[in-house]
């Protein structure tokens, strides 16, 4: 057996490689830990969960003030945002928990850091600032970068990414967003609430298209509300640079051409897994614009070679790179063979209000020909939602034909939160009577769940059967109003 430098080498310092690192060497494997970046935390801390959640409370804390009458206090007359104050407490963030995610911490738990672009130079040792390094494994969790659409003119136009919005060194005037999924939906509604005028421009039908269309467009409406623009069934002709201004000529689903205008333009039309540069080509790694062809362990083709986060082309969010990474840890580490399992996967959309998931949605079990019922149960029915002053939204339940559930989607104040309950009751496999049995406290947003539940069994309870019998056994006497 060869004699490798160490037992697992891993590309990438983002949240699916810091996982594998951290576990790897406290299970006493010899670890090596490459990241190509000045600092590790990936895009997440730099520029994706952290600096955006940071930039949504900011705005939200300035649409309350902004909206005080509201809630019975005085009119407030507020000042601009100075974004660049924005932008530092955005950094402070991003240091504070950067001292996590350190070099030092990881040295301590005993993982050789080191900093560079990596090439595979055979499938056990990738080159890396004119050294070899070898492993017996290798984990490729490189991330993602953002997508750029073949738009006409628009590589002479300036634009922007989630890479550089929260370093702006003001708040724009006005700005275009180019998609419709979870970061630009997240983004045109902070600027928006900061001060910006935003325009929402999209090719499909909705907005969050993976997401069902009531729950979407409930959302959009609440942002249509506060003044965020929305072009949907819009394909984009080409983009312009207009010196303080930057054009998109847009078609709409009419057929009209529609010219749009703005100081930034913010593309946000999904993303590419980070796989060029690595050599992988060399090493005949099977791979395509989406990611790295994976069996269900997150093996390659190179059976010894992992992979996870992003570059999976799967799902790309922070805690199911963790997930994955500790699937990574199970096959390679330890031995054990474990497979990967997305059924109970949840996901949220930090808008406000928050639109979160678990399981299949209408969307989704439509489309792989489920049969399914749907309960649902409003906000506005929650003493708590009414005091906060959020009535917008209702959780939707969906549950076979065999009553069992098979999805929840929330969208509402502090769905995410909201949606934990349903993580441990989906993956635990609890049943929905030990849910309405459950006692909530009163009053809580989390009555809701309780709620929903509620109103599947209340059609049973309550039947005219049940009614009947119970007259029959105890001699009740029915209603006592007409």
């Amino acid at each position: 057996m060869p004699d490798h430098d160490y037992d697992i080498g891993i590309l990438g310092g983002g949240s699916a490689g810091l996982t594998i690192a951290a576990g790897a060497s406290q299970f006493g494997a010899r670890t090596l830990l490459i990241e190509k970046e000045k600092e590790l935390g990936g895009d997440c801390l730099h520029y994706g969960c952290v600096p955006s959640k940071t930039l949504i409370r900011t705005a939200y804390v300035y649409h309350l003030m902004k909206n005080a009458e509201r809630y019975g206090l005085p009119k407030t007359d507020l000042k601009p945002v100075d974004y660049k104050e924005v932008a530092k407490r955005i950094q402070s963030v991003i240091r504070t928990i950067q001292k996590h995610d350190s070099e030092e911490r990881f040295c301590k738990l005993g993982v050789k850091v080191e900093f560079g672009d990596a090439v595979f130079a055979d499938e056990y040792s990738v080159r890396l600032n004119g050294k070899t390094y070898s492993a017996k494994n290798w984990v490729i969790a490189t991330g993602s970068s953002p997508s750029v659409p073949p738009i006409e003119g628009i590589n002479d136009t300036p634009f922007i990414t989630n890479k550089e919005i929260f370093s702006l060194d003001s708040l724009p005037k006005s700005m275009i967003a180019i998609g419709a999924g979870p970061i630009a939906i997240e983004m045109a509604q902070s600027f928006s609430r900061l001060g910006t005028k935003v325009i929402v421009v999209q090719r499909s039908g909705q907005i969050l298209s993976k997401e069902d269309k009531d729950m979407a467009d409930q959302l959009m409406n609440v942002m249509i509300s506060e003044g965020v623009e929305f072009h949907l069934n819009s394909s984009i002709l080409g983009a312009k640079d207009l010196g303080s201004e930057k054009e998109i000529v847009i078609r709409n689903k009419e057929g009209r051409t529609i010219s749009l205008k703005a100081e930034k333009i913010l593309i946000a039309l999904g993303r590419q897994a980070n796989l060029q540069g690595l050599g992988l080509d060399g090493i005949s790694m099977d791979f395509d614009k989406k990611g790295l062809k994976l069996d269900s362990r997150l093996r390659t083709d190179h059976k010894h070679i992992y992979a996870a986060g992003d570059v999976t082309g799967a799902y790309q969010f922070t805690h199911a790179a963790g997930y994955e990474g500790g699937i990574v840890l199970s096959n390679a580490i330890l031995h054990l063979p474990r497979k990967t399992d997305y059924t109970y996967l949840p996901w949220c959309t930090y808008t406000d209000p928050e639109l979160a998931s678990i399981g299949m949605n209408e969307k989704s079990a439509g489309a792989a020909g489920i049969q399914y019922s749907v309960w649902t149960e409003q906000f506005r029915a929650n003493d708590r939602s009414l005091a906060e002053g959020e009535e917008v939204g209702k959780v939707k339940m969906l549950l076979d034909k065999k009553d069992k559930p098979i999805g929840i989607q929330i969208l509402g104040p502090h769905a995410g939160e909201l949606l934990g309950e349903w993580v441990a009751v989906m993956n635990g496999g609890v049943k929905l009577s030990k849910l309405a049995a459950a006692v909530h406290s009163y009053p809580t947003l989390a009555e809701i769940n309780k709620r929903v539940v509620g109103n599947f069994f209340s059609g049973k309870i309550f039947s005219d059967k049940v009614k009947k019998a119970l007259k029959f056994f105890f001699h009740l006497k029915g209603r006592a109003c007409g």
